[in-house]
């Protein structure tokens, strides 16, 4: 029996580029919205529900598969149940990285050997992990590394070195004369830059 499948019932708009959520469960907040789903913080409990927009749904099939074979690495949420648009996983408490810049919180290299060794894991169990930037990786206030948003950990086609340069835009980031706060327009600026011109699978 699905325990969640009530809570997946969210109604969404679209305007242009942009998606809104009209309508959800009273038990659900609002924790993000992203590019092919909403995530939603399940109340009194340690859960979230990933609920995907129409045209969307096939990746919970995708994020089910994936989940399963990362089960029991502990630098990845765990998945309790799926259904047909959407996956509940666990919460994840902390900051992301791109937080972390925003809000000049300080990201050791320790933090960044933790991100290789869950790629270094995933990639031993045959995934193609890609799609890996500071959004989807998140800081625990006791100093541990979680990847979220894994739809992407199958894309074998196309050589994904994302995670590489931002490895090497951190050499910078550590030296003492650099900024260690960033505004979230000027990284986004950046993001956007980079998928256009660098990392667009299509070049």
């Amino acid at each position: 029996m699905k325990r969640y499948h009530a809570y997946a019932d969210v109604t969404f708009d679209q305007s242009g580029q942009e998606t809104r959520v009209t309508k959800h469960h009273n038990q659900l907040e609002l924790h993000g919205i992203g590019r092919s789903a909403a995530v939603f913080r399940i109340n009194g409990t340690d859960l979230v529900i990933k609920v995907f927009f129409p045209g969307f749904t096939h990746i919970a099939a995708e994020e089910h598969i994936i989940y399963d074979k990362l089960h029991g690495l502990p630098q990845f949420p765990r998945l309790h149940e799926v259904g047909a648009n959407y996956i509940v996983i666990d919460y994840i408490a902390g900051k992301t990285l791109f937080e972390c810049l925003t809000e000049r919180i300080w990201i050791d290299a320790s933090y960044i050997n933790q991100v290789d060794e869950a790629l270094h894991a995933a990639r031993a169990l045959g995934l193609t992990p890609s799609d890996v930037h500071l959004r989807n990786i998140i800081l625990s206030p006791n100093g541990r590394i979680y990847l979220i948003d894994l739809a992407r950990f199958r894309q074998g086609q196309h050589v994904d070195h994302q995670w590489e340069d931002l490895k090497r835009m951190y050499r910078l980031y550590r030296l003492r004369f650099m900024p260690k706060r960033y505004p979230a327009r000027l990284l986004n600026a950046v993001a956007s830059m980079y998928r256009r011109f660098i990392n667009d699978p299509r070049h």
